[in-house]
């Protein structure tokens, strides 16, 4: 093996490594705070700020994102799998 190839090599290995670390810190901030709902969750929620699917026009099972404020004002998210509807008709 050379020095170019063993120097090839590395770059990429780093690169490859720098790049999962930024995918998995922009992931864990946008997921950071959302409680992924299991049944029998008890949630505490005094107002619901909006409720999103994650696609539109669909027929089938979806991701579906709930944002609200809990009894101490407290904005939380919860995650949860629901069946949209929207896309199930022809018109």
């Amino acid at each position: 093996m050379t020095l170019k190839t063993l120097a090839s090599a590395a770059l990429f290995a780093a690169l490859g490594l720098g790049a999962l670390t930024a995918q998995a810190s922009s992931a864990s901030l946008n997921q950071a705070s959302v409680m992924q709902y299991r049944y029998g969750d008890q949630l505490d929620v005094k107002k619901v700020l909006s409720v999103k699917d994650e696609q539109r026009n669909t027929c089938g099972v979806v991701n579906t994102r709930m944002d609200y404020l809990d009894s101490q004002g407290k904005a939380q998210s919860v995650e949860y799998r629901t069946y949209a509807t929207s896309g199930c008709h022809d018109n």
